[in-house]
């Protein structure tokens, strides 16, 4: 099924962003943010997490709706798959099935988590182009697997579990998780702990929502997990992030209606604001010049879009 985004296409926004009088409030290095598709909060369309092809086409998970989509450059939006509802979600803080992170295999097989609350459905799913959804690996049912990463030469993915505090590693084909990474860094203090996801210049990297961290954790030559780094503090709410480049910056969504820059020294300053459209955002995502960020409107209660900027580098 193929529903045109409701406002305006990627490459409508990608136009619009070379223009330089904008009255939005993105501050370097970002510049001439726009809402690229407004999504429908009736229909549960939350986006909580995107990756984007070589193409430019966008990814994304809609948390609630059960759902994966893919919104081409074009502007269209496709409906992947939709995974099974349990017959009665009981998914830890939530209370309703979720579909959290979200990875791209270079063969096109899509990767997502999914958290229910029951020991049939919680756990990694997989749907290769054309196929149906289908787990690959069981996850316990009394946790919430969030975040979600692919390592591409060792055929690994890696999982957070925001409840239980740890960093799952299993393989791309199917298999066993197990335990790759613990520690009080990425534990949780009232609500959630570890929760965003990247493989970045030999290292997993995390974020802590509770603890407001940015974590590196570096990649031994046997595959362990070394010891957890604390890289950034002071940012209440975060969630998933991005690397702007080969380099140590990221770019992190925070839950308070925030985009931050994070320097490799820990320093950090927001770049985009509710003033450029943000409602909850979740996620990000950088492709060549372009920023992606999805907002879920989890605390808004209005409007979740998708919003695109231009990176200056």
């Amino acid at each position: 099924m193929h529903v045109r985004a409701t406002v305006t296409t990627l490459a409508a926004a990608a136009a619009l962003l070379t223009s330089a009088a904008t009255t939005a409030a993105a501050t370097e290095p970002l510049s001439g943010p726009h809402i690229a598709a407004h999504f429908s909060l009736a229909a549960s369309q939350q986006p909580e997490n995107i990756t984007v092809d070589r193409t430019g086409s966008a990814y994304l998970t809609y948390s609630f709706a059960r759902q994966i989509v893919r919104i081409t450059p074009s502007g269209h939006t496709q409906v992947l798959a939709t995974l099974p509802a349990p017959a009665k979600a009981s998914t830890p803080n939530l209370g309703r099935a979720f579909v959290g992170g979200i990875a791209r295999a270079d063969d096109g097989t899509l990767y997502v988590t999914y958290a229910t609350g029951t020991a049939d459905l919680t756990g990694v799913w997989a749907v290769r182009p054309g196929g149906r959804p289908h787990r690959i690996a069981a996850l316990p049912a009394d946790g919430l697997p969030n975040g979600l990463a692919l390592d591409e030469p060792t055929q690994n993915l890696y999982v957070t579990d925001s409840v239980h505090g740890v960093i799952y590693r299993l393989p791309a084909q199917g298999g066993e998780a197990t335990v790759w990474a613990r520690g009080e860094e990425l534990e949780p203090s009232t609500f959630a702990g570890a929760n965003g996801l990247k493989l970045h210049n030999g290292a997993v990297w995390a974020t802590n929502l509770d603890k407001g961290t940015v974590l590196r954790i570096p990649v031994t030559a046997r595959g362990t997990a070394a010891t957890i780094q604390v890289r950034a503090t002071g940012m209440p709410s975060i969630d998933d992030f991005a690397f702007t480049g080969r380099g140590d910056t990221l770019l992190a969504a925070r839950d308070d209606n925030q985009v931050d820059l994070v320097r490799p020294n820990g320093t950090h300053t927001p770049v985009l604001t509710a003033a450029d459209g943000l409602r909850t955002p979740t996620s990000v995502a950088v492709h060549n010049h372009t920023v992606y960020v999805p907002s879920a409107a989890y605390l808004t209660n209005e409007d979740p879009n998708l919003l695109v900027a231009h990176l200056d580098r």
